[in-house]
């Protein structure tokens, strides 16, 4: 297995799974750096979605930035968002060390925590909603359909790891508060650094859409600080081995209210729409696009980040106000 660059070559791959074959949880992360694992999710009907993400050095923390990223795991988070036509709820706590448990299988930050039993992840959500404070609990279990064993290097350097460990999964959400049950279809990922984001790349585009033949379709479109844009566009079977496909042309999706650019890959002929803005801020948007990938009309979740935002400062003085921080 391997990556697939703009010419339809392989780049490399690095690592493995965990020790327990799941996630990594226990993945040592250096100062300076980072560990978080994605999670999103549709209901059946479309009407509803679940993004999860928990980090380890929260990359994203305007506590470890002026901290000086010394210690990731005095930074530790998990990011819920539930979106329905109502408007759903956002939550982010950032916790000190105290609060981080975590080995092959288990990663606990606060009251909640994420789980690998062996088949299935299975997250238990305790969280308070900023900034209109409200309870977020419940459970959400993801049941891969297809899982993937070879991490993906994102830089030249090596620095920079991407793990799509379950691409295409089934998903069961139940929560409490606020009183919300579906099923749907999701995806659930890995990404690891030892340095800074904002120190390797500007930006990048992110998207994965399922495919009729029970794989999915990747791309990841990366534009390095040094060095030439890199991307990876990869094909993922129904047993998980993943392979490179010939990318389409770039096709733009227009900015975001915070004039975050996007930008995607997409078929000869079939322009790329955008469904739904699910997360517009000052330096990251999160997308449901209709387009078409290999040859399919598809749905694709997609996400854009702009790092030259964070690396000017200008950006870190707002996250407070829907990033509080407890303890330490």
């Amino acid at each position: 297995s391997g990556t697939g660059g703009a010419d339809g070559g392989l780049i490399g791959t690095v690592g493995g799974p965990g020790g327990s074959g799941g996630p990594d949880f226990a993945r040592p992360v250096a100062p300076g750096g980072y560990a978080w694992w994605y999670v999103d999710a549709f209901s059946d009907d479309g009407a509803q979605a679940f993004t999860l993400i928990a980090f380890v050095g929260s990359v994203f923390s305007p506590y470890y930035h002026w901290a000086k990223r010394r210690d990731p795991e005095n930074h530790v988070a998990i990011n819920v968002a539930l979106y329905n036509r109502r408007g759903g709820r956002w939550a982010m706590t950032e916790r000190g060390r105290e609060a981080l448990v975590r080995d092959d299988s288990t990663l606990a930050i606060g009251p909640s925590a994420l789980r690998w039993d062996g088949t299935a992840l299975r997250i238990t959500l305790n969280e308070i909603s900023f900034p209109k404070p409200a309870r977020v609990r419940g459970e959400v279990v993801i049941h891969p359909e297809v899982r993937t064993t070879v991490p993906q290097v994102l830089d030249g350097a090596g620095r920079h790891v991407w793990w799509p460990f379950a691409p295409r999964s089934r998903v069961e959400l139940r929560m409490d508060n606020p009183d919300i049950r579906w099923n749907g279809h999701g995806y659930f990922d890995f990404n690891c650094g030892s340095e800074p984001l904002q120190d390797a790349f500007s930006r990048w585009d992110w998207s994965r859409a399922p495919l009729a033949d029970g794989g999915a379709a990747l791309l990841y479109e990366v534009t390095p600080r040094q060095g030439a844009d890199r991307l990876l566009s990869l094909r993922v079977d129904r047993d998980g081995a993943l392979s490179a496909f010939s990318p389409p042309p770039k096709a733009p999706l227009g900015a975001t209210g915070w004039r975050v650019a996007r930008g995607t890959r997409c078929d000869v002929g079939a322009p790329p729409t955008v469904l739904r803005t699910l997360e517009d801020t000052p330096f990251y948007a999160r997308s449901l696009l209709s387009t078409r990938l290999a040859g399919e009309e598809t749905r694709a979740v997609h996400e854009s980040i702009d790092l030259d935002r964070l690396r000017a400062g200008w950006v870190w003085p707002l996250l407070p106000f829907r990033m509080p921080r407890r303890g330490g």
